[in-house]
C-alpha cells in the first residue's frame, strides 16, 4: 500500500485510504475490466489503459455517461469519456486553492464529486474544507466554505467545514455535503447558503430526526428521485438513510466491521465509503477495507457483488475479481457499475452479466 502523507494520518481510521445482486445482489452476476489507468500512480491523459491516476477517490457521471474523477493524489478533476478517453478538467498537481479555470484552478486533496442535469461538477474540496463548483468548460469557482475548518452554517465562505469527503445533488440544484469531521449533513443551496440537515458534531450511531441523529465520520452520499439521501456512514460500518426532512435511519450493517451478507443489521461493512443508487432504487456501496463492491435493495438486503476480502488487482466475474481499497462507486443508466479502485490506482468496470 502507498503511504499516506503525514498531516492526513488522523483521517485515515475513517477515510481508510487517504484521509487517506437483487436482494443483495447474489442473482445477477458482474464481469469486471479495466477501464481506465495503468495501475501504476501517474498523471497521464489518454486513452483507457494509457492514461495514469494518483489515488482516484469518489466517482459522478453525467448524463451522457462521462465519468468524473477526483483524483485525490493529483489535487485534480479528471474526466473519462465514454470510450475511456481520459483529460483533466480542472486543477494541478501544485495543491491550493485558487479558482479560475482549468490548470489555473487548484485543489487540495479533492475527495467527493457530483454532476448536476446542466454538467456542473461539485467537489468536496477536502483539505481546502470548500465545496468548489466547476463549469463543463472548466471554470472553478468556491460555493461554499474557506479553508479554515469550521462548523458554522451561513452564506458561501461565511460557512465552513471540516474535511467534507462527500457530496450529492438533487434537481433543484441544491448540493448535500457529507461534512466527515463535523459528522454532519449540510445543504446548500444553489446561491450558497449553508445550512446542517442531520447530525451534529458529537459523533455517534443514534437514528432520530436533524441534530438528535448522528454519524461517525461519514463520507460517500448518493440521492435518489425522491430525494433520499444515503450515506456511507464510515466509522460506523453502516449504510444510513436521510429523507429530505432530515430523518435519519439506518438501512443496513451495525457498528461491527464485517463482511456478512443479510438483512439489515445482520448484514456487515469494514469502512464503507462511496456510494451509489440506480433507477431502481437499488445502492452500491465501495466497501473499502473489505476490497468488495457490495450491493443492497432498498429494504436493506445485502449481497456482494464483486469482490471479496482479499486485496488484489484481478479482473474476473463477481467474486473472482480483486479489488484494492476501492474508495468510489456510481451506475450509468445502462447499469454499468464504475469504481475507483483507489490502490489499484485504476477504474474498473462492472458489466451486468445475467
Amino acid at each position: 500500500m502507498k503511504p499516506i502523507p503525514h498531516k492526513l494520518r488522523p483521517l485515515t481510521a475513517a477515510l481508510a485510504v487517504f484521509l487517506a445482486a437483487c436482494g443483495g445482489g447474489s442473482s445477477i452476476y458482474y464481469a469486471s475490466s479495466t477501464f481506465a489507468g495503468t495501475g501504476t500512480a501517474g498523471n497521464t491523459d489518454g486513452t483507457g489503459t494509457s492514461a495514469a491516476f494518483n489515488l482516484p477517490a469518489m466517482l459522478a457521471v453525467d448524463t451522457n455517461r462521462n465519468l468524473y474523477v477526483p483524483d485525490l493524489g493529483n489535487n485534480t478533476i479528471r474526466k473519462i469519456t465514454p470510450t475511456g478517453v481520459v483529460t483533466t478538467l480542472a486543477g494541478s498537481t501544485t495543491a491550493g486553492s485558487l479558482d479560475g479555470t482549468g490548470a489555473a484552478a487548484s485543489f487540495n486533496g479533492p475527495n467527493g464529486v457530483a454532476v448536476d442535469s446542466a454538467g456542473n461538477v461539485y467537489v468536496a474540496d477536502t483539505l481546502n474544507n470548500e465545496i468548489r463548483k466547476i463549469t463543463p468548460a472548466g471554470v472553478v469557482t468556491t460555493l461554499a466554505g474557506s479553508t479554515t475548518p469550521g462548523s458554522a452554517d451561513g452564506t458561501g465562505s461565511a460557512a465552513s467545514f471540516n474535511g467534507p469527503a462527500g457530496v450529492a445533488v438533487d434537481g433543484s440544484g441544491n448540493v448535500y455535503v457529507a461534512d466527515t469531521l463535523n459528522n454532519e449533513i449540510r445543504k446548500i443551496s444553489p446561491a450558497g447558503g449553508v445550512t446542517t440537515l442531520a447530525g451534529s458534531t458529537v459523533a455517534g450511531a443514534a437514528d432520530g430526526n436533524g441534530a438528535a441523529a448522528s454519524f461517525n465520520q461519514l463520507t460517500g452520499l448518493a440521492i435518489d428521485a425522491s430525494g433520499n439521501l444515503f450515506v456511507g456512514d464510515t466509522g460506523n460500518n453502516e449504510i444510513r438513510k436521510v429523507t429530505p426532512a432530515g430523518v435519519v435511519t439506518t438501512l443496513a450493517g451495525s457498528t461491527a466491521p464485517g463482511a456478512a451478507d443479510g438483512n439489515g443489521a445482520a448484514a456487515s461493512f469494514n469502512q464503507p465509503h462511496g456510494i451509489t443508487v440506480d433507477s431502481s432504487g437499488d445502492i452500491f456501496v465501495a466497501d473499502t477495507a473489505n476490497n468488495e463492491i457490495r450491493k443492497l435493495s432498498s429494504s436493506g438486503s445485502v449481497g456482494t457483488a464483486a469482490g471479496t476480502t482479499t486485496a488484489g488487482s484481478t479482473e474476473g466475474n463477481s467474486s473472482a475479481a480483486l479489488f484494492n481499497q476501492p474508495l468510489g462507486i456510481t451506475v450509468d443508466v445502462y447499469g454499468n457499475v464504475f469504481v475507483a479502485d483507489t490502490q489499484n490506482d485504476k477504474i474498473r468496470k462492472l458489466t451486468p452479466t445475467q
